[in-house]
């Protein structure tokens, strides 16, 4: 038929909610069924599918609170980023573990980007990604105007532009704030993609060896290109490079693999609630094709 969906099914505990998600090849057929409140998924094997299910314009019950959540991460993150360099004291083959504040933190907005892949596909994190871009780019453009305002006396005297500096200085000189918009862009529109095409070549299977292959991937593109560009203005000393790029890539990816029990268990829970599963069957992964 040449035709081409994203790929849900909903299913509620006891029935199929609306009418069969069925899918049709040449040689054979296959149908998303929910049995006993579980998913069973479709072991479908080319790209070409007939989808006629009322679910396809699902209203999503909880995708705003994990965009919300996405979006406060990563500004949070980014502040702490510029704020401290954290070193534990020890060393890894040689290599110091140092890293930025914002390590502690970030590597929870991949987790939801694997928790908004898995369930909601890829075009909806692609406009949850873009949302944290644009906020993300506000923030930097408010504390970089901010930095340029005419100080308050007052303030100046027990706080001053040297506390703002050590604290915003990445954020407001735009330092930080240009390398995690280039990290953050290419890193989850990375995870984002590689998680989406692994759920199709896998048959939804194995989620915990998706969500940890897309971090490795996601998380490499990020961090290097985070620390390259904060590198270039200025942020980070040049000496700091393979220590930073290192520490925060292990650390990150390490976070991401203990925390997949709790990845398995919001995924589980927002499938059952949202009665939804997505398999982004054919859809382009174009990070600018909004629709």
């Amino acid at each position: 038929m040449g035709m081409s969906h994203e790929f849900r099914g909903a299913c509620k505990t006891k029935a199929l909610h609306g009418s069969l998600l069925t899918a049709l090849s040449a040689a054979e057929s296959a149908v998303f069924l929910c049995r006993g409140g579980r998913l069973r998924y479709p072991p479908y094997q080319n790209k070409e599918f007939f989808v006629n299910h009322t679910s396809q314009n699902t209203s999503y019950k909880y995708l705003d609170l994990v965009m919300a959540a996405f979006v406060a991460v990563l500004i949070i993150s980014n502040i702490a980023s510029s704020a401290k360099i954290v070193d534990l004291g020890f060393s890894l083959f040689g290599v110091p573990m140092a890293f930025d504040g914002g390590t502690l933190l970030f590597p929870l907005s991949y987790i939801f980007g694997d928790i908004l892949t898995e369930v909601y596909g890829f075009r909806a994190s692609r406009r949850v990604i873009w949302t944290g871009f644009v906020l993300l780019a506000l923030a930097s453009l408010v504390f970089f105007v901010l930095k340029r305002l005419p100080a308050e006396s007052a303030w100046e005297g027990y706080a001053g532009t040297k506390a703002y500096d050590a604290i915003l200085g990445g954020m407001s000189t735009g330092g930080i704030a240009l390398a995690s918009l280039a990290g953050y862009w290419m890193g989850e529109f990375s995870n984002s993609a590689v998680l989406s095409r692994m759920k199709v070549w896998m048959q939804g299977k194995h989620l915990w060896m998706r969500t940890i292959g897309s971090t490795l991937v996601g998380e490499l593109v990020d961090t290097a290109v985070f620390v390259l560009v904060a590198s270039l203005f200025g942020v980070f000393g040049w000496e700091l490079f393979v220590t930073l790029v290192l520490t925060n890539y292990l650390f990150k990816c390490g976070i991401e693999a203990l925390m997949t029990p709790v990845t398995y268990w919001v995924v589980a829970l927002l499938k059952k609630h949202e009665n939804l599963d997505t398999y982004d069957v054919g859809v382009s992964l174009n990070p600018f094709k909004l629709s």
